[in-house]
């Protein structure tokens, strides 16, 4: 069992940062991809970021590519996303999952997931 809280979420102005951390307990965190989902209202859960076990080679979602940054520390069991130029359509409830072996952009292949964090941004 993988226990997920997500922090960091909310109100900002377009073009700001925000940074949202996930902090991770239970069995080896360093085992688990991690990834970033988000939601908005009355749309479907989409990909946003994920990085592996050994940290290389993360993957974004096009539309945050350039702008987020996602990293984890493996000694303090977080990941993060760094979130840089943020657009309105940025605007969602931010999930951190985990889920055996490698980085995938498909939800349904994530084990475990936090309650997620809100991040609005106004025009």
């Amino acid at each position: 069992q993988v226990l997920l809280v997500e922090s960091g979420g909310g109100l900002v102005q377009a073009g700001g940062s925000l940074r949202l951390s996930c902090a991770a307990s239970g069995r080896t965190f360093s085992a688990y991809a991690m990834g970033w989902f988000r939601q908005a209202p009355g749309k479907e859960r989409e990909f946003v970021a994920g990085i592996s076990w050994s940290i290389f080679n993360p993957r974004y979602a096009d539309s945050v590519k350039g702008r987020f940054t996602i990293s984890r520390d493996n000694v303090k069991n977080t990941v993060d996303l760094k979130m840089n130029d943020l657009k309105v359509e940025d605007t969602a409830l931010y999930y951190c999952a985990a889920k055996s072996r490698g980085i995938s952009v498909n939800s349904d292949e994530y084990d475990y997931w936090g309650q997620g964090t809100p991040v609005t941004v106004s025009s």
